[in-house]
């Protein structure tokens, strides 16, 4: 078993073309031993926003604090702390942080 404390994993910088004022960790994931599944966290300053993409995998959402947008393509959706979200595979979407105060969540992957 890997037991670790969110303070004491490294926060990046996402950079890239498309999003602004968010930082990402890696919670567990290959490096770590986990066979299947990457468990990320991010960190979406007020105003910022994730980039507007799409992927052939899904994952899953689960929003810690704050609140913001989740944008798809012909849809915008309030969200906010404790709500669960699936992104389908190949379905365009977005976070974008309207609030005043950071807006966090978790972001399940495959490897």
């Amino acid at each position: 078993m890997i037991v670790k404390n969110v303070l004491d994993v490294n926060r990046e910088p996402v950079i890239a073309k498309g999003i602004d004022k968010v930082t990402k960790q890696v919670l567990l994931g290959p490096d770590d031993g986990a066979p299947n599944f990457t468990m990320r966290r991010f960190i979406v300053e007020p105003g910022g926003f994730t980039f507007y993409h799409t992927h052939d995998f899904e994952h899953e959402v689960y929003i810690l604090a704050g609140e913001g947008i989740a944008r798809a393509k012909d849809i915008e959706l309030k969200i906010k702390k404790d709500m669960a979200i699936l992104v389908i595979p190949n379905e365009v979407h977005q976070f974008i942080n309207n609030g005043n105060e950071d807006f966090v969540f978790l972001c399940i992957i495959p490897n």
